[in-house]
């Protein structure tokens, strides 16, 4: 068995372009910059920058275009994807990105829209809403510690 899976959650680096193929599909595509924090042979604290360019289609393509900004956090799951194609010069030219089978919005600044998710649909909705079952909805904000983790506190 084989597994092509990519999961990120990082900055948008730029607001999302959304086009539609000669089909009607919408297509959007963004970047998102991930870092990592290390340390180099020296011991100095190191921050790299990895950039990473995502495509969504349909139905959330739609929404990504509407609700992402750039600079807001994003969460992206989806697929590895190399595609090829001839330049201009002749010289053939790559590019791979993450098809993304679903992504969630980032937590929020305070006062602006909430936060939530976005996930391909399978089909109808069968489960009834928090509304329907007379529960309350789940809290959409995490509490997170007050103090800071340091990366050399983990065990592993």
């Amino acid at each position: 068995m084989y597994l092509n899976k990519a999961i990120i959650y990082g900055n948008l680096t730029r607001d999302p372009e959304m086009r539609a193929l000669p089909s009607g599909i919408h297509v959007t595509t963004f970047s998102v910059a991930t870092n990592r924090v290390y340390k180099d042979k020296d011991g100095n604290k190191k921050e790299q920058a990895d950039f990473h360019n995502v495509v969504l289609f349909g139905r959330q393509a739609e929404t990504a275009a509407q609700y992402l900004k750039k600079g807001r956090p994003v969460m992206v799951e989806g697929r590895m994807q190399t595609r090829s194609w001839d330049g201009k010069d002749g010289e053939k030219k790559y590019r791979t990105e993450i098809v993304a089978d679903r992504f969630q919005f980032g937590p929020s600044a305070p006062g602006s829209q909430g936060s939530g998710s976005y996930q391909k649909s399978s089909g109808p909705k069968t489960e009834p809403s928090h509304e329907e079952k007379g529960s309350p909805a789940p809290m959409d904000t995490i509490e997170y510690p007050e103090e800071d983790i340091k990366p050399e506190d983990i065990p592993f």
